[in-house]
C-alpha cells in the first residue's frame, strides 16, 4: 500500500512547483508595457527621492493607485539591487503563498487529495500564469484577497475562528490600499448569511456576536490606516495644494468615481463571460459542462461550502461586470474560490472520463506534466521573444546625441522617463505639448526636445531633426533650438517638472 505524503511535505512540494512555474526566467526580461514601466519607475523614484506616502512619476504626483505595490517593488529593488528582478518578486511571492492557502483550505474543508487538486488547478489556470509573471498590481493584490478569503473561510466554514477572521479583515484592508477592490472577500458574507439562515450544512452559525463582527470592520479600517493616517497627517501639517488634490483623486475619483463612471477600458456588461473566462480560465472552463450540473446537485444537497465559494465567485464577477470599465485581470481574485468549489468534483469527473478508457487514464498524467512543462519553458522563451525594452536604446542614444543636456519630453510615455540617462523636463504627463517644448527651447537654447515625428512639423523643421527610432507606437526625433520654425507660441507652462535619475 502506497504511503501518502504528510500535508506539510505535500504543501511544500506544491509551493516549490509554484516557485518553479512562476519563477522560471525571473529577472531575464525587462519591464515591457506601460503598466510595468510605470510601477517600476514609481518604485525607483521612491528610493530616489524618499517620498513614500505620495507616489511620483518624473517629479509629478502619480494619483492613480495607492503605494503598497510600489513599496514592495522598491523594497526588493533595494534588497537585490536588481530592478528587473524586483518588479516580479511580489507576483512570485503571491504564487507561492496563495498556492499554500488554496491547498490548506481544500485539505481542511474536504481532504488532502482535494487540497492537492485545488492547488494544481490554481497553478494550471492560464490566468494565474499570465498575471503572476507580470509586474502588475494585481499580481500582488491576489495575495491579500486570497488571505482575506482564507481567513474568512477558516471562520465561516471551519470556525468559530475569530483570530482568522481578523487576519482576513486586516488583509482586506491592506488589499484596499494596494488596489481599491481589495475588500472583495467581504462579499462572502452574503452567501454565508443565506446558508446560515436556511440551516445549510458546512457553515458555522455564530449568533449574538455583534461586537466581534463589528471589530472585524475596525481591524480592516486600521489596516487601511497604515497608509491613510500618515498621509492625512502629512497633508494636514504641511501639505501642498497638489498633495491635497492627490488625496481627492486617489480617495474619490480613482475609486468610487472610476467604478461608477469609468472613462477607460470601457466594455459591455457580458465582457468577462464572453471575452475573458473562456480563455483565461482554461483548462478549468473546459470542465464546466460537467461541473455546472454537479454544482447544482451539491446545492440541492444544501452544501454550504459550495454555496459560499460559488456565490462569492458570482458576486465578484457581477461586481466587475456592472462597472463599464473592465480589464481581463479584474476577475482574477475570484479564481481561488472557483478552484476550491471545483476541486471536490474533479476526482468524480476523472473517474467518469476514464471509465472504459485505460489509454486516457495512462495519458492524463503525461498531459498534466506536459502542460506544466510548457509553462516552465515559456518563462525562458518570453524574455528572448520580447527582447530588450525599446525605450532603453532610444534614451541612451538621446543622451549621447545631446551630451547629457536637459531633454524636454513631448507626449511622452513611462519608458522615456524610466530609461532616461540625462535630466528631463516636462510639463505634466498629460500636458507636455510640442508648443510648450518650442517655447522652452527658445528660453533655454542649450536644451533639446524629444518629439514624436507626427508632431514635429508643427513647431520644428524636420530637416534639422535627428531621428532616433520607433517606440510607444511612434517615431521619435531629437531637436534643438536651431530647429524652431517660428510657428508655435505658448505661454508659461502651469507646471514645470524636472527630474534626473543621477545615472552616470
Amino acid at each position: 500500500m502506497r504511503r501518502s505524503l504528510s500535508p506539510k511535505v505535500e504543501c511544500l512540494g506544491l509551493m516549490l512547483l509554484a516557485l518553479l512555474l512562476i519563477g522560471a526566467g525571473l529577472g531575464l526580461r525587462q519591464a515591457q508595457n506601460v503598466d510595468e514601466e510605470r510601477f517600476l519607475g514609481v518604485a525607483l523614484e521612491m528610493l530616489h527621492n524618499g517620498s513614500w506616502l505620495i507616489p511620483h512619476r518624473a517629479g509629478e504626483i502619480y494619483g492613480d493607485k495607492p503605494p503598497i505595490f510600489m513599496w514592495a517593488v522598491a523594497f526588493f529593488a533595494w534588497l537585490t539591487g536588481k530592478p528587473n528582478l524586483a518588479l516580479y518578486i511580489p507576483g512570485l511571492f503571491s504564487a507561492v503563498t496563495v498556492t499554500a492557502m488554496v491547498y490548506d483550505l481544500g485539505r481542511r474543508l474536504w481532504n488532502q487529495r482535494i487540497g492537492r487538486t485545488a492547488a494544481l488547478l490554481y497553478l494550471a489556470t492560464y490566468q494565474t500564469y499570465s498575471i503572476l509573471r507580470t509586474g502588475q498590481i494585481d499580481s500582488f493584490l491576489i495575495l491579500f484577497t486570497s488571505l482575506g478569503l482564507y481567513g474568512l473561510a477558516r471562520h465561516l466554514l471551519l470556525g468559530p475562528a475569530w483570530r482568522w477572521f481578523y487576519v482576513g479583515c486586516a488583509s482586506m484592508g491592506i488589499g484596499v490600499i494596494t488596489k481599491g477592490v481589495g475588500f472583495l472577500p467581504v462579499l462572502m458574507l452574503i452567501p454565508y448569511a443565506y446558508a446560515v439562515r436556511k440551516d445549510w450544512d458546512g457553515v458555522v452559525a455564530m449568533p449574538g456576536q455583534k461586537r466581534k463582527w463589528f471589530l472585524g470592520f475596525v481591524v480592516m479600517l486600521a489596516a487601511i490606516g497604515v497608509w491613510l493616517v500618515p498621509l492625512a497627517l502629512s497633508i494636514v501639517l504641511n501639505g501642498t495644494a497638489d498633495e491635497l488634490a492627490y488625496a481627492r483623486e486617489i480617495l474619490l475619483r480613482q475609486t468610487a468615481g472610476r467604478y461608477a463612471a469609468s472613462w477607460d477600458h470601457r466594455e459591455p456588461f457580458w465582457y468577462f463571460l464572453t471575452n475573458v473566462i473562456p480563455q483565461y480560465w482554461l483548462p478549468l472552463v473546459l470542465t464546466l459542462p460537467w461541473l455546472v450540473p454537479a454544482w447544482r446537485r451539491q446545492l440541492q444537497k444544501r452544501d454550504g461550502r459550495v454555496l459560499v465559494f460559488l456565490g462569492w465567485v458570482a458576486l465578484a464577477v457581477l461586481f466587475f461586470s456592472i462597472s463599464a470599465g473592465k480589464r481581463k485581470l479584474y476577475i482574477y481574485p475570484a479564481l481561488p474560490a472557483l478552484v476550491l468549489a471545483a476541486a471536490p468534483l474533479i476526482p468524480w469527473l476523472l473517474k467518469r472520463w476514464f471509465a472504459g478508457r485505460p489509454r486516457l487514464r495512462r495519458a492524463f498524467p503525461v498531459l498534466v506534466a506536459a502542460w506544466f512543462a510548457l509553462w516552465f519553458a515559456r518563462g525562458f522563451i518570453e524574455p528572448i521573444k520580447d527582447g530588450p525594452n525599446p525605450h532603453e536604446p532610444i534614451m541612451a542614444q538621446a543622451a549621447a546625441m545631446t551630451h547629457g543636456a536637459d531633454l524636454v519630453l513631448v507626449n511622452w510615455r513611462e519608458g522615456h522617463w524610466l530609461f532616461a540617462r540625462q535630466p528631463i523636463v516636462h510639463f505634466g504627463m498629460a500636458d507636455s505639448t510640442v508648443e510648450e517644448a518650442a517655447q522652452w527651447l527658445r528660453e533655454h537654447p542649450k536644451a533639446y526636445a524629444l518629439v514624436p515625428d507626427e508632431l514635429l512639423g508643427k513647431c520644428f523643421n524636420p530637416d534639422s531633426a535627428h531621428e532616433l527610432g520607433e517606440t510607444s507606437r511612434a517615431e521619435w526625433s531629437i531637436v534643438g533650438a536651431d530647429a524652431d520654425n517660428g510657428q508655435c507660441h505658448s505661454g508659461t507652462p502651469a507646471q514645470v517638472y524636472r527630474f534626473d535619475w543621477g545615472r552616470n
